[in-house]
Order: C-alpha cells, then sequence, then structure tokens
C-alpha cells in the first residue's frame, strides 16, 4: 500500500487515509504520508478494535469510522457504530488536538443529525445524495439535519 502514497499525492492530495490492516507498519505509512507534506488519516472498519487509535491518535489528521463493512455502495448503517463515534469524540477532545472524526457508510437524512450529535464533523453520503433524484435538496437536507444534531 505505501508504494501508491506518492502517487496520490502526486495527483494533488492534501490528505491520505489508510486502514491500519492495509499497513505493515502503521508509523512508517503515517510517516511517509506526512513526507509527502500531505495529512494523515487512519481508516477503522465497524469492527476494528479502537485500540488502533492508542498509539496513532497524536499522529493522525482524521480518524474516518467506517459505518458499514467496506466493499459497496448503499448498505445500512451500523447502529453499534454510534457508541465508537462518541468514544472516538472523547479520545479526540482528550487529545487536546484538532483532528477531524468523519464516518462513511449509511449515512442518509434520517441518520445524518444523530451521528453528528453522536461527535462527527465529516460526513460521506453517496448512495443518499446520488440515489435521491434532487442533489441539491438532499445535500441541503442533510447539512441543515447535521447541523441541527451538533450539541453547542
Amino acid at each position: 500500500m505505501d508504494e501508491i502514497i506518492p502517487q496520490f499525492a502526486a495527483a494533488g492530495a492534501s490528505l491520505i487515509s489508510f486502514h491500519p490492516e492495509a499497513s505493515v507498519h502503521v508509523d512508517r505509512t503515517i510517516q511517509l504520508i506526512r513526507s509527502t507534506g500531505c495529512q494523515a488519516g487512519i481508516v477503522l472498519n465497524p469492527a476494528t478494535p479502537l485500540d488502533a487509535l492508542q498509539w496513532t491518535l497524536e499522529k493522525v489528521d482524521l480518524v474516518l469510522l467506517m459505518s458499514v463493512n467496506p466493499g459497496f455502495g448503499g448498505q445500512a448503517f451500523i447502529p453499534h457504530v454510534l457508541h465508537k463515534i462518541r468514544r472516538v469524540r472523547e479520545l479526540i477532545d482528550a487529545s487536546g488536538r484538532s483532528i477531524r472524526l468523519e464516518v462513511d457508510g449509511g449515512v442518509k437524512v434520517d441518520n445524518i443529525g444523530e451521528i453528528s450529535a453522536a461527535g462527527a464533523d465529516t460526513f460521506v453520503a453517496g448512495s443518499a445524495i446520488f440515489g435521491s433524484g434532487d442533489y441539491g435538496r438532499t445535500t441541503s437536507e442533510m447539512k441543515q439535519a447535521a447541523t441541527s444534531g451538533q450539541i453547542d
């Protein structure tokens, strides 16, 4: 996986994220990403334990929590990921660092508020938008729902 990182950076990426399971040495992968001038992110599947963050959180700019098992679009959000979002938000806040918390998978108008309230601040929505027929309206509804879910 590391061999393609420079290619992504050369293509214009500013943030490169990866699954720890795809790396032989997670610290080296983070260092390689940073050496290209990009920010680094770590991606955790629904069943990946949060232990993966114990030694990496202070080195990354983004934590992406998958809320479906990667592979294809249109899957339903896995509800137990909400607990994971809350826990990662606590870890990020305790770190004192500005780390984005992104959620990808099954994010829709009807659940983005709850996902936001759990602590996510960045969202990936594919099928929810592109399957809607009115991208602009759906995007606006999602922004409104995400904002209403935020806790001050």
